[in-house]
C-alpha cells in the first residue's frame, strides 16, 4: 500500500435473464452485455435491443465463457458487468479544466485493464484533466482497472466516448487541442514543444494506434529505444510522455 485510499470495486458481473434485464433499466453504467452464441433472439432479444439502444456493447461468448464470468452455470446464457467506477461527460471535463489549458489522455485499443488503471493513475499525477476511451474495443472500468488506478480513477474523470476520432475533431474545433500520437516513428519526445491544449494518445503494445486515429493526429512522438526490444509497456510510454507535458508545463528546464 502506497497510503492512497483504494476506490473500493463493485461486483465484477451480474447473470440470468431478469437480474441483467433490470440491470439495464435501472440506468447503471454497465461495460458489456454477453450474449451466449445462439440465444439472440426470444426473450434475450429484449436484452440485446436495450443494452444497443443504451449504446452499451453486445459481445457473444460461449456458455464456459459466461459461467467463468459470472461463477454460475445457472447463468441463462446472459451476464452483464457493471462498471466499478462512474464514467464522466466531457462537459465535465471541460468544466475541471476551466482556464487552464486542456491537457487529455487518449486511450486506443488499450485492452488490458491493469495497462487502463496504470494510464488513469499517472495521468492524475501527471495533473491530466482526463482520459478519454472508445466504447468498444477498449478496457474499461472494471474492477481490475480501477484496483490497478490505485484510487485515481475517484478523482480523475474517464470518459466513455462512441468515437473517438469523432471526439478528437470535435476538440479541435472547439478548443484548439493538438494530437500527440505516441509512435515508433516520430520526433523524440523530447525535443517537441507540447504548448497550448494537449491530447496525448497512446495505444496497445500489440497495434499500436490505429490508422484512423494517428492520421487524425498532429504529431507523432517516440521513444528512442537503446536496448534490445522495441517496445514499452503502453502505461509506461504514457506516463514518460504525460511527465514531459507536465515538466513543461511547470516550466522547468531538461538538465
Amino acid at each position: 500500500m502506497d497510503g492512497q485510499m483504494e476506490a473500493k470495486p463493485k461486483t465484477e458481473a451480474v447473470a440470468g435473464r431478469n437480474p441483467v434485464l433490470e440491470l439495464l433499466r435501472s440506468q447503471r453504467e454497465l461495460e458489456c452485455v454477453y450474449i451466449q452464441t445462439g440465444l439472440e433472439k426470444g426473450p434475450v432479444g429484449r436484452i440485446i435491443a436495450l443494452a444497443r439502444e443504451r449504446g452499451i456493447p453486445v459481445k457473444d461468448a460461449t456458455a464456459e465463457k459466461l459461467t467463468a464470468i459470472s461463477g454460475i452455470t445457472s447463468h441463462q446464457g446472459v451476464a452483464a458487468v457493471p462498471a466499478a467506477a462512474d464514467y464522466a461527460r466531457m462537459e465535465e471535463v471541460l468544466r475541471r479544466a476551466g482556464e487552464e489549458p486542456l491537457f487529455l489522455v487518449f486511450a486506443d485499443g488499450v485492452e488490458d485493464p491493469h495497462n487502463l488503471g496504470a494510464i488513469i493513475r499517472s495521468a492524475e499525477a501527471a495533473g491530466a484533466h482526463g482520459v478519454v476511451i472508445p466504447k468498444r474495443h477498449s478496457a474499461g472500468l472494471t474492477a481490475a482497472a480501477v484496483k490497478a488506478a490505485a484510487g485515481a480513477a475517484a478523482h480523475l474523470p474517464v470518459v466513455r466516448v462512441p468515437n473517438l476520432a469523432a471526439a478528437m475533431e470535435e476538440l479541435k474545433t472547439t478548443r484548439n487541442m493538438w494530437f500527440y500520437c505516441a509512435d515508433m516513428d516520430g520526433a523524440h519526445w523530447c525535443t517537441v514543444d507540447y504548448a497550448g491544449a494537449v491530447g496525448l494518445v497512446v495505444g496497445s503494445e500489440g497495434s499500436g494506434v490505429s490508422r484512423l486515429i494517428k492520421e487524425k493526429c498532429d504529431f507523432v512522438v517516440s521513444l528512442p529505444m537503446r536496448g534490445r526490444i522495441n517496445s514499452l509497456n503502453a502505461s509506461v510510454a504514457a506516463g514518460i510522455l504525460m511527465y514531459e507535458v507536465a515538466r513543461q508545463r511547470m516550466g522547468l528546464r531538461a538538465r
